[in-house]
Protein backbone atom coordinates (compact mmCIF):
# COMPACT_ATOMS: atom_id res chain seq x y z
CA UNK A 1 0.00 0.00 0.00
CA UNK A 2 1.24 3.46 -0.86
CA UNK A 3 0.98 6.65 1.15
CA UNK A 4 -0.92 9.61 -0.27
CA UNK A 5 0.46 12.04 -2.81
CA UNK A 6 0.78 14.71 -0.13
CA UNK A 7 2.82 12.34 2.04
CA UNK A 8 5.06 11.49 -0.92
CA UNK A 9 5.66 15.20 -1.53
CA UNK A 10 6.43 15.72 2.15
CA UNK A 11 8.92 12.83 2.05
CA UNK A 12 10.66 14.40 -0.94
CA UNK A 13 10.74 17.78 0.83
CA UNK A 14 12.29 16.54 4.09
CA UNK A 15 14.72 14.21 2.27
CA UNK A 16 16.01 17.14 0.23
CA UNK A 17 16.47 19.17 3.43
CA UNK A 18 18.30 16.27 5.04
CA UNK A 19 20.71 16.05 2.11
CA UNK A 20 21.21 19.82 2.10
CA UNK A 21 22.03 19.92 5.80
CA UNK A 22 24.21 16.80 5.90
CA UNK A 23 26.20 17.90 2.84
CA UNK A 24 26.84 21.28 4.43
CA UNK A 25 27.82 19.77 7.77
CA UNK A 26 30.21 17.37 6.07
CA UNK A 27 31.83 20.25 4.19
CA UNK A 28 32.42 22.08 7.49
CA UNK A 29 33.76 18.81 8.89
CA UNK A 30 36.55 18.94 6.30
CA UNK A 31 34.71 16.50 4.09
CA UNK A 32 34.41 13.76 6.72
CA UNK A 33 31.28 11.74 6.08
CA UNK A 34 28.44 11.22 8.50
CA UNK A 35 27.35 7.67 9.27
CA UNK A 36 23.95 6.68 7.89
CA UNK A 37 21.81 4.36 10.01
CA UNK A 38 18.58 2.82 8.74
CA UNK A 39 15.78 1.87 11.11
CA UNK A 40 12.46 0.14 10.53
CA UNK A 41 9.02 0.39 12.12
CA UNK A 42 7.74 -3.14 12.63
CA UNK A 43 10.42 -4.59 10.31
CA UNK A 44 9.47 -2.09 7.62
CA UNK A 45 5.78 -2.99 7.45
CA UNK A 46 4.91 0.45 8.81
CA UNK A 47 7.79 2.44 7.37
CA UNK A 48 11.01 3.61 9.02
CA UNK A 49 13.74 6.12 8.44
CA UNK A 50 17.36 7.05 7.85
CA UNK A 51 19.53 8.87 10.36
CA UNK A 52 22.84 10.60 9.60
CA UNK A 53 25.00 10.89 12.69
CA UNK A 54 28.37 12.26 13.73
CA UNK A 55 29.77 11.63 17.21
CA UNK A 56 32.12 13.72 19.31
CA UNK A 57 35.05 15.05 17.32
CA UNK A 58 36.93 18.20 16.37
CA UNK A 59 33.95 19.93 14.73
CA UNK A 60 30.81 18.35 16.21
CA UNK A 61 30.02 17.44 19.76
CA UNK A 62 27.04 15.53 18.39
CA UNK A 63 24.98 15.81 15.22
CA UNK A 64 21.90 13.87 14.20
CA UNK A 65 19.76 14.41 11.09
CA UNK A 66 16.85 12.00 10.91
CA UNK A 67 14.17 11.56 8.25
CA UNK A 68 11.31 9.17 8.86
CA UNK A 69 8.00 8.17 7.39
CA UNK A 70 5.66 5.87 9.27
CA UNK A 71 2.21 4.79 8.16
CA UNK A 72 -0.60 2.50 9.21
CA UNK A 73 -2.36 2.03 5.92
CA UNK A 74 -2.87 -1.69 6.58
CA UNK A 75 -4.39 -1.17 10.03
CA UNK A 76 -7.96 0.20 9.98
CA UNK A 77 -7.93 0.63 13.77
CA UNK A 78 -5.11 3.20 13.74
CA UNK A 79 -6.03 6.88 13.68
CA UNK A 80 -2.85 7.90 11.87
CA UNK A 81 -2.56 7.53 8.12
CA UNK A 82 1.08 8.67 7.88
CA UNK A 83 3.66 10.90 9.55
CA UNK A 84 6.66 12.22 7.63
CA UNK A 85 9.36 14.16 9.46
CA UNK A 86 12.80 15.70 9.49
CA UNK A 87 14.35 16.10 12.94
CA UNK A 88 17.81 17.64 13.12
CA UNK A 89 19.88 18.47 16.19
CA UNK A 90 23.41 19.85 15.87
CA UNK A 91 25.77 20.50 18.78
CA UNK A 92 29.11 21.91 17.55
CA UNK A 93 32.23 21.19 19.54
CA UNK A 94 33.37 24.80 19.45
CA UNK A 95 31.69 26.58 22.40
CA UNK A 96 31.14 29.78 20.39
CA UNK A 97 29.19 27.96 17.66
CA UNK A 98 25.50 27.62 18.61
CA UNK A 99 23.49 24.43 18.73
CA UNK A 100 20.47 24.25 16.45
CA UNK A 101 17.29 22.17 16.40
CA UNK A 102 14.92 21.92 13.45
CA UNK A 103 11.82 19.79 13.00
CA UNK A 104 9.57 19.81 9.95
CA UNK A 105 6.82 17.23 9.65
CA UNK A 106 3.61 16.45 7.80
CA UNK A 107 0.93 14.40 9.58
CA UNK A 108 -2.14 12.88 7.95
CA UNK A 109 -5.06 11.43 9.85
CA UNK A 110 -7.67 8.97 8.62
CA UNK A 111 -10.81 11.06 8.45
CA UNK A 112 -12.89 8.50 6.56
CA UNK A 113 -12.50 5.70 4.04
CA UNK A 114 -11.13 7.97 1.33
CA UNK A 115 -10.40 11.37 2.86
CA UNK A 116 -7.43 12.52 4.91
CA UNK A 117 -6.81 15.39 7.26
CA UNK A 118 -3.26 16.77 7.36
CA UNK A 119 -1.17 19.46 9.01
CA UNK A 120 2.43 20.66 9.40
CA UNK A 121 4.64 21.03 12.45
CA UNK A 122 7.51 23.47 11.87
CA UNK A 123 10.14 24.17 14.50
CA UNK A 124 13.51 25.94 14.35
CA UNK A 125 15.41 27.13 17.39
CA UNK A 126 18.86 28.55 18.04
CA UNK A 127 20.54 27.30 21.21
CA UNK A 128 23.94 28.83 22.08
CA UNK A 129 26.02 28.34 25.19
CA UNK A 130 27.52 31.78 24.46
CA UNK A 131 25.04 34.29 23.04
CA UNK A 132 26.19 36.06 19.87
CA UNK A 133 23.90 38.98 19.04
CA UNK A 134 24.80 38.82 15.36
CA UNK A 135 23.77 35.14 15.23
CA UNK A 136 20.49 36.00 16.94
CA UNK A 137 19.78 38.79 14.48
CA UNK A 138 20.62 36.62 11.45
CA UNK A 139 18.45 33.73 12.63
CA UNK A 140 15.49 35.99 13.38
CA UNK A 141 15.80 37.75 10.03
CA UNK A 142 15.96 34.42 8.21
CA UNK A 143 12.75 33.17 9.85
CA UNK A 144 10.87 36.44 9.40
CA UNK A 145 11.78 36.69 5.72
CA UNK A 146 10.53 33.19 4.87
CA UNK A 147 7.46 33.14 7.14
CA UNK A 148 6.38 36.78 7.62
CA UNK A 149 2.71 36.12 8.34
CA UNK A 150 2.99 33.41 11.03
CA UNK A 151 6.31 34.75 12.39
CA UNK A 152 5.03 36.45 15.55
CA UNK A 153 2.66 33.59 16.33
CA UNK A 154 5.50 31.10 15.93
CA UNK A 155 7.80 33.06 18.25
CA UNK A 156 5.15 33.26 20.95
CA UNK A 157 4.39 29.56 20.68
CA UNK A 158 8.09 28.70 20.63
CA UNK A 159 8.92 30.82 23.67
CA UNK A 160 6.15 29.07 25.60
CA UNK A 161 7.34 25.63 24.56
CA UNK A 162 11.04 26.08 25.29
CA UNK A 163 10.66 27.78 28.66
CA UNK A 164 12.11 25.82 31.60
CA UNK A 165 10.04 26.74 34.68
CA UNK A 166 12.43 25.25 37.25
CA UNK A 167 15.32 27.33 35.89
CA UNK A 168 13.24 30.40 34.99
CA UNK A 169 14.86 30.63 31.57
CA UNK A 170 14.46 29.46 27.99
CA UNK A 171 16.47 26.69 26.38
CA UNK A 172 17.67 28.94 23.59
CA UNK A 173 17.53 32.50 22.28
CA UNK A 174 15.22 32.17 19.23
CA UNK A 175 12.31 29.72 19.21
CA UNK A 176 10.07 29.32 16.14
CA UNK A 177 7.23 26.82 16.48
CA UNK A 178 4.09 26.25 14.44
CA UNK A 179 1.94 23.35 15.65
CA UNK A 180 -0.85 21.83 13.55
CA UNK A 181 -0.22 24.51 10.93
CA UNK A 182 -2.58 24.57 7.97
CA UNK A 183 -4.22 27.24 5.84
CA UNK A 184 -6.68 26.98 2.97
CA UNK A 185 -3.77 26.88 0.52
CA UNK A 186 -2.06 23.48 0.80
CA UNK A 187 0.56 24.32 -1.82
CA UNK A 188 1.53 27.55 -0.06
CA UNK A 189 1.84 25.66 3.23
CA UNK A 190 4.20 23.13 1.69
CA UNK A 191 6.23 25.87 0.02
CA UNK A 192 6.53 27.70 3.34
CA UNK A 193 7.91 24.55 5.00
CA UNK A 194 10.38 24.10 2.14
CA UNK A 195 11.55 27.73 2.03
CA UNK A 196 11.93 28.03 5.77
CA UNK A 197 13.77 24.71 6.05
CA UNK A 198 16.26 25.66 3.35
CA UNK A 199 16.79 29.12 4.80
CA UNK A 200 17.41 27.76 8.31
CA UNK A 201 19.92 25.23 7.00
CA UNK A 202 21.85 27.83 5.01
CA UNK A 203 21.74 30.42 7.80
CA UNK A 204 22.96 27.94 10.40
CA UNK A 205 25.76 26.55 8.26
CA UNK A 206 26.92 30.12 7.72
CA UNK A 207 27.09 30.72 11.47
CA UNK A 208 29.16 27.61 12.16
CA UNK A 209 31.41 28.39 9.21
CA UNK A 210 32.02 31.94 10.43
CA UNK A 211 33.00 30.68 13.90
CA UNK A 212 35.40 28.22 12.31
CA UNK A 213 36.95 30.94 10.16
CA UNK A 214 37.31 33.29 13.11
CA UNK A 215 39.38 30.69 14.98
CA UNK A 216 38.72 32.40 18.30
CA UNK A 217 40.80 30.90 21.15
CA UNK A 218 38.87 28.71 23.59
CA UNK A 219 39.77 28.66 27.28
CA UNK A 220 38.66 26.49 30.20
CA UNK A 221 35.99 28.99 31.22
CA UNK A 222 34.32 28.78 27.80
CA UNK A 223 34.36 24.99 27.95
CA UNK A 224 32.86 25.04 31.43
CA UNK A 225 30.04 27.30 30.30
CA UNK A 226 29.36 25.06 27.32
CA UNK A 227 29.24 21.97 29.55
CA UNK A 228 26.76 23.71 31.87
CA UNK A 229 24.58 24.64 28.90
CA UNK A 230 24.68 21.13 27.46
CA UNK A 231 23.62 19.83 30.88
CA UNK A 232 20.67 22.24 30.86
CA UNK A 233 19.81 21.08 27.35
CA UNK A 234 19.70 17.46 28.49
CA UNK A 235 17.50 18.38 31.46
CA UNK A 236 15.01 20.17 29.20
CA UNK A 237 14.87 17.32 26.69
CA UNK A 238 14.41 14.56 29.24
CA UNK A 239 11.94 16.27 31.57
CA UNK A 240 9.98 18.68 29.37
CA UNK A 241 10.25 17.91 25.66
CA UNK A 242 6.90 16.58 24.49
CA UNK A 243 8.25 15.34 21.16
CA UNK A 244 10.96 13.23 22.78
CA UNK A 245 8.60 11.74 25.34
CA UNK A 246 5.88 11.02 22.77
CA UNK A 247 8.36 9.29 20.51
CA UNK A 248 9.54 7.04 23.33
CA UNK A 249 5.99 6.17 24.36
CA UNK A 250 4.85 5.35 20.84
CA UNK A 251 7.60 2.78 20.13
CA UNK A 252 11.06 1.55 21.09
CA UNK A 253 12.45 0.96 17.59
CA UNK A 254 14.51 4.15 17.22
CA UNK A 255 15.64 5.04 20.74
CA UNK A 256 19.12 6.12 19.66
CA UNK A 257 17.60 8.37 17.02
CA UNK A 258 15.11 9.91 19.43
CA UNK A 259 17.95 10.50 21.90
CA UNK A 260 20.11 12.00 19.16
CA UNK A 261 19.33 15.46 20.56
CA UNK A 262 21.47 14.86 23.65
CA UNK A 263 24.96 16.41 23.69
CA UNK A 264 28.01 14.21 24.09
CA UNK A 265 29.01 15.29 27.61
CA UNK A 266 27.16 16.64 30.66
CA UNK A 267 27.89 17.39 34.31
CA UNK A 268 26.25 14.92 36.68
CA UNK A 269 27.04 17.14 39.65
CA UNK A 270 25.27 20.08 38.07
CA UNK A 271 22.22 17.95 37.30
CA UNK A 272 22.12 16.82 40.93
CA UNK A 273 22.35 20.43 42.14
CA UNK A 274 19.14 21.31 40.25
CA UNK A 275 17.05 18.51 41.77
CA UNK A 276 15.30 20.57 44.46
CA UNK A 277 14.14 23.13 41.91
CA UNK A 278 12.05 20.54 40.10
CA UNK A 279 8.46 19.42 40.75
CA UNK A 280 8.22 16.20 42.77
CA UNK A 281 7.45 14.02 39.75
CA UNK A 282 10.43 15.45 37.89
CA UNK A 283 12.61 14.79 40.94
CA UNK A 284 11.62 11.12 40.69
CA UNK A 285 12.52 11.13 37.00
CA UNK A 286 15.82 12.93 37.58
CA UNK A 287 16.81 10.39 40.25
CA UNK A 288 16.41 7.61 37.70
CA UNK A 289 18.26 9.64 35.07
CA UNK A 290 21.19 10.18 37.44
CA UNK A 291 21.36 6.44 38.13
CA UNK A 292 22.07 5.83 34.43
CA UNK A 293 25.26 7.92 34.52
CA UNK A 294 28.58 6.65 35.91
CA UNK A 295 29.89 7.93 39.25
CA UNK A 296 31.91 10.86 37.94
CA UNK A 297 31.13 14.49 37.35
CA UNK A 298 31.73 14.88 33.60
CA UNK A 299 29.82 12.02 32.00
CA UNK A 300 29.97 10.88 28.40
CA UNK A 301 26.52 10.37 26.87
CA UNK A 302 27.39 7.37 24.70
CA UNK A 303 25.03 4.89 23.05
CA UNK A 304 24.66 2.75 26.19
CA UNK A 305 23.78 5.82 28.25
CA UNK A 306 21.30 7.06 25.67
CA UNK A 307 19.57 3.69 25.55
CA UNK A 308 19.47 3.63 29.34
CA UNK A 309 17.98 7.12 29.43
CA UNK A 310 15.34 6.17 26.87
CA UNK A 311 14.35 3.22 29.02
CA UNK A 312 13.99 5.18 32.28
CA UNK A 313 12.09 8.04 30.65
CA UNK A 314 9.65 5.61 29.00
CA UNK A 315 9.16 3.67 32.24
CA UNK A 316 8.66 6.85 34.26
CA UNK A 317 5.76 8.08 32.12
CA UNK A 318 4.23 4.61 32.01
CA UNK A 319 4.38 4.46 35.81
CA UNK A 320 3.40 8.10 36.39
CA UNK A 321 1.16 9.14 33.46
CA UNK A 322 0.21 12.26 35.40
CA UNK A 323 3.73 13.50 34.58
CA UNK A 324 2.50 14.13 31.06
CA UNK A 325 0.79 17.24 32.38
CA UNK A 326 4.23 18.72 33.15
CA UNK A 327 5.49 18.46 29.59
CA UNK A 328 6.15 21.59 27.57
CA UNK A 329 3.34 23.15 25.58
CA UNK A 330 3.30 25.98 23.11
CA UNK A 331 -0.41 26.45 23.64
CA UNK A 332 -1.43 23.78 21.11
CA UNK A 333 -0.58 20.29 22.36
CA UNK A 334 0.39 17.85 19.60
CA UNK A 335 -1.65 14.62 19.93
CA UNK A 336 1.28 12.42 18.86
CA UNK A 337 0.64 9.51 21.20
CA UNK A 338 -3.11 9.58 20.56
CA UNK A 339 -2.47 9.67 16.80
CA UNK A 340 -0.73 6.31 17.01
CA UNK A 341 -3.58 4.81 19.01
CA UNK A 342 -6.66 3.01 17.79
CA UNK A 343 -9.93 4.43 16.57
CA UNK A 344 -12.61 3.80 19.16
CA UNK A 345 -16.13 2.98 18.05
CA UNK A 346 -18.75 5.54 18.98
CA UNK A 347 -21.44 4.08 21.21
Amino acid sequence: MKVSGDAEKAKHLVSDLQLRLVSGLEALNRGSSFTCVQWMRDEGRHGGGSRYMCGAGEVYNRASVNVSQVHYLDDPLKKLSSATALSAIIHPEHPYAPSMHMHISWTEMKTDSVGRDGYWRIMADLNPSHVNTDHVRRFQACLKKEAPEPYQQALIQGDRYFFIPAMQRHRGVVHFYLEQYRTDDALADRQLAKRLGRAVVDCYLGMVGSVQAEARPVDASARKQQLAYHTLYLLQVLTLDRGTTSGLLVHDQNDLGIMGSLPARVSKGLLQSWRERLPVLHQKLLDRILDVFPAEDICVVDDDVRLGLAKVVREHYQQFPESLKLLASGGVEPPTVANHGVIREEK
